[in-house]
């Protein structure tokens, strides 16, 4: 009988770890946390079993060699996964303890699994963080768009903008003033193609643009940081400004005020990535 033996790599070993601790994290949730019934619940499921699926798939296809079957960049598609599996499992390692472990009355056995759940969270993050920094782009290495610098900040772009977009909207924080809803604007625009220069990559299809690619980037990278500058400047004197006669409480006010911050950070992200762009495209 044929013995089917799997190369053995530590980029290898590490998918295996994300594998086993996204499905530990989501599972014992499910079994013996007794959650609550609540979007953070969800929300949390949510990024530990996609994970664990998406991880799932790119082992299989590197182990099984099918990457030349899938109709996808295998130089773009792990690492852009392993940076969105990186900032979900982030944002559950904060959110859980935050709703389902802090100032809770618990038994000490729901306790407990609650606690184990945060911990391999914890451990998933950092096993994808290792994952990235094995397979990002090296100085002077070929490789995809997505595994630069630049690649990788257009995922940590896309993800803030959908925190913005889930903070903005429960509730509704963005009607008292036109220049509010120009903020929206900005932030759904350099959304939608910050998302589009990632599926282009992954999906082998950026020589389908009618203008350089590399152009394209440099263009796009201009418009989002004057759009973000704007959004920046605008969104905390439109929403904190007493001359506006309308001031947000409880819950509504930490909403807004985590935009403004987001805001400020997905600027930067913006600007970082307008720099590292000009330096490829006009440098090397």
């Amino acid at each position: 009988m044929p013995v089917v033996v799997f190369p053995s790599s530590q980029l290898l070993w590490v998918r295996v770890a994300a594998v086993l601790f996204t499905c530990v994290a989501f599972s014992v949730a499910a079994h013996g946390a007794a959650l609550p019934l609540g979007s953070m619940n969800d929300w949390c499921i949510f990024c530990w079993a996609l994970s664990f699926a998406c991880s799932c798939l790119v082992l299989l296809v590197e182990q099984c060699g099918l990457q030349a079957r899938i109709p996808v960049s295998w130089s773009n598609f792990p690492i852009t996964v392993a940076c969105y599996a990186c900032l979900l499992c982030l944002s559950a390692t904060v959110i859980f303890p935050v709703f389902f472990l802090k100032d809770q009355q618990l038994y000490y056995e729901v306790r407990d699994y609650r606690i184990v759940s945060t911990v391999f969270s914890c451990l998933a993050t950092v096993v994808y963080m290792w994952e990235v920094s094995l397979t990002k782009a090296k100085p002077g290495e070929v490789t995809g768009y997505m595994a630069t610098a630049p690649g990788l900040m257009k995922v940590c772009q896309t993800f803030v903008a959908c925190v913005i977009f889930i903070l903005v909207s429960n509730p509704v924080s963005y009607n008292q003033h036109p220049a509010l809803k120009w903020c929206m604007a900005v932030y759904c625009i350099c959304f939608i193609l910050s998302m589009a220069v990632v599926v282009l990559c992954v999906g082998e299809c950026t020589g389908y643009l009618p203008i350089p690619f590399s152009k394209f980037l440099s263009a796009y990278g201009l418009l989002a940081v004057l759009m973000y500058l704007s959004a920046t400047i605008v969104w905390p004197v439109f929403q904190f400004g007493k001359q506006y006669q309308y001031q947000s409480r409880g819950r509504e006010s930490n909403n807004v005020i985590t935009v403004a911050v987001l805001t400020a950070l997905n600027f930067l992200f913006y600007l970082a990535d307008l720099a590292y762009t000009a330096r490829l495209v006009f440098v090397l």
